[in-house]
């Protein structure tokens, strides 16, 4: 488990997020207390902890929702603390919602467009766009790769729960993100939704980073390479996947004593 000093000597180190810290009040009360915490370019990282532990709260200070009241966030580097939220995903981070954000009387396809059409450098031109331009090409990839293909002209609000929530992960997909939050992304999932989400998301480029927060655990610890674990704000334990299930503390705080 690292310690909070080795927490500070790997910050900053061609971090990809950066949190230096960070502690994010509501009025007398601490969300985030003094939260430092790295995350590498390409890492797949998970952000765990009960009700209440601050890691919504967490993802709202990386993305600008809810900037920190102390404390500096970087991203790639670049001080992004003050920084709008359009701005950091002009700079490619990205993130999925706890509450599905789909325009529900729109088609899969025309959802993926409209995203990729957000990011892209025509998005306010007035020209229609013609079927072989690249970024019909990157929609029908996006698709693809969230296995939504055979639903992709049918409206989004026809679609199974489930489905809903590999759209959202396309969404978050466009204009080549370099990193990405997942807020819960397997809430209210099947046992056969959640297996085909750890196969999206384990199948991502290994280029892309991403922050996933999550309840369950099975789906979290089997597409992560390290753990945050957080409790009343502040960070409790890191380390790798294994090490996370087997540890006393864990279960008997999260857990409820064991974990199979």
């Amino acid at each position: 488990m690292s310690t909070i000093a080795e927490r500070m000597a790997a910050a900053g180190a061609g971090a990809a997020i950066e949190l230096r810290g960070v502690t994010r009040l509501f009025g007398a009360l601490a969300a985030l207390t003094d939260i430092t915490l790295s995350v590498r370019p390409g890492e797949r990282r998970a952000v765990l902890g009960s009700n209440g532990a601050g890691k919504t709260t967490l993802l709202n200070c990386v993305t600008g929702d809810f900037p920190p009241t102390s404390g500096t966030v970087r991203f790639f580097g670049e001080d992004v603390t003050i920084l709008p939220p359009h701005e950091r995903i002009r700079r490619g981070l990205r993130r999925t919602y706890q509450i599905s954000l789909l325009f529900q009387r729109l088609t899969v396809r025309e959802n993926v467009y409209l995203a990729c059409r957000g990011v892209s450098r025509g998005r306010f031109s007035f020209l229609r766009t013609r079927a072989g331009e690249a970024i019909m090409q990157s929609v029908a990839d996006l698709i693809a790769l969230v296995h939504l293909e055979n639903v992709a002209d049918r409206l989004v609000g026809e679609l199974a729960h489930g489905q809903q929530r590999q759209l959202e992960i396309a969404l978050a997909l466009a204009g080549a993100p370099r990193f990405i939050l997942f807020d819960e992304p397997a809430a209210g999932l099947s046992p056969t939704e959640r297996g085909d989400l750890v196969a999206i998301l384990t199948a991502l480029p290994s280029h892309i980073g991403y922050i996933i927060i999550e309840h369950d655990m099975d789906v979290a610890l089997r597409v992560v390479e390290s753990v945050t674990m957080m409790h009343n704000g502040r960070i409790f334990k890191e380390g790798a996947p294994a090490e996370i299930e087997t540890d006393p503390e864990v279960q008997r705080l999260y857990l409820g004593g064991g974990h199979g």
